[in-house]
């Protein structure tokens, strides 16, 4: 199987905050989570990963409410302390 070339951040970007756009109309309350639910779901480690790292190094360019989800769907992800 031939190896797949990593997605670019700027892809990425756009696609998350496309995610963003589609949950815009059902409010920050909503759009939060159903943003976050949505990556968790339908994007594979290695885009989250590429995400994660592309929001450590400063988020630019994410939406408000794709950056807080994000963050919140990082952390959830992250192991418990023991």
């Amino acid at each position: 199987m031939p190896r797949r070339l990593p997605m670019s951040p700027d892809r990425l970007i756009y696609m998350a905050n496309q995610i963003g756009t589609f949950f815009r109309s059902q409010g920050h309350g909503k759009a939060v989570p159903g943003i976050a639910e949505h990556i968790k779901k339908f994007w594979d480690p290695r885009m989250k990963r590429a995400i994660f790292a592309h929001l450590d190094a400063g988020g630019a360019g994410l939406e408000p409410d794709v950056r807080e989800a994000l963050t919140s769907l990082k952390a959830a992800s992250l192991p418990a302390a023991p």
